[in-house]
């Protein structure tokens, strides 16, 4: 039981590895357009200090090398990616972002490793620590709950990556186990928390992701007469430098026809 919950463990590490490095998509992104759009920071601020607390819990708890080593891995690429997102965010979310940066992942996590040693002694250490935990990693699987509400809002999944909401789900599942296997209830609890946030979002991008591509597709087939609306609103879409490149678009889907639109379609969402 011993070795399959180190197995189980190890299986979590590389999940979770994967989980934290999912947004690397969504900064590219970010880098490339040199704007943060309608991302949210709060996801990746919460994730810092939780993958933070996480990492002195595995400094406290004895075997807790595997709880260690992947939030320490966690809260490396989440200090990358808050600083990116303080880059590129405009002034106005950037001083919020920064405020909440230095009350939550640098002043609040100060104090706790501080009041831990300081104060605190023997299993009282883990077990406060341990609830802290608990506490901010249901906060870290909450905080996407913005991001569905967007969604929704939206009707679109394009702010909602796939790949986070489904290493949340994996993450979460395979955590809860080990948890079971190894009796940690802090451990136990938030990812039981997250694996239900997780499949709450993956039902989610799978609704909006449908109905989209559904009402993508009318759209393109009430263009099929030759007007050239609807493929000029799929184009408005993308921000075009190229004038010549939007005009010869727009010239060459009277001469395909419906089968031109379709191929035109697909290729304009290629660059999306």
């Amino acid at each position: 039981m011993a070795s399959f919950s180190v197995i189980l463990g190890i299986i979590g590490n590389v999940i979770s590895i994967l989980m934290f490095l999912s947004p690397v998509k969504t900064f590219r992104r970010i880098v490339k357009k040199k704007s943060i759009e309608d991302f949210k920071g709060v996801p990746y601020i919460t994730t810092l200090l939780s993958t933070s607390l996480w990492s002195f819990y595995g400094i406290l708890k004895p075997g807790g090398l595997l709880v260690l080593t992947v939030n320490g891995a966690g809260a490396i690429l989440h200090i990358i990616y808050v600083t990116l997102f303080l880059i590129y965010a405009p002034k106005d979310v950037k001083v919020k972002s920064l405020k909440l940066v230095a009350i939550v992942d640098v002043g609040f996590f100060g104090v706790v490793v501080a009041v831990t040693l300081l104060a605190l002694h023997g299993s009282l250490r883990l077990t406060v620590v341990g609830l802290l935990c608990t506490g901010m990693t249901i906060g870290m699987y909450a905080s996407p709950l913005s991001v569905m509400r967007t969604v929704i809002k939206m009707k679109s999944v394009e702010y909602m990556p796939f790949f986070l909401s489904f290493f949340q789900f994996l993450n979460g599942g395979v955590w809860a186990a080990y948890a079971v296997l190894v009796k940690d209830i802090y451990l136990g609890v938030p990812n039981g928390i997250g694996f239900i946030l997780g499949l709450a979002q993956l039902l989610l991008y799978v609704f909006y992701k449908n109905k989209c591509a559904s009402k993508s597709k009318e759209a393109m087939e009430d263009g099929g007469g030759g007007s050239a609306h609807p493929i000029k609103g799929v184009i408005q879409m993308e921000d075009f430098d190229n004038n010549e490149k939007i005009k010869t678009i727009s010239l060459n889907q009277g001469a395909f026809g419906s089968t031109g639109s379709k191929d035109l379609e697909l290729g304009v969402k290629d660059n999306l």
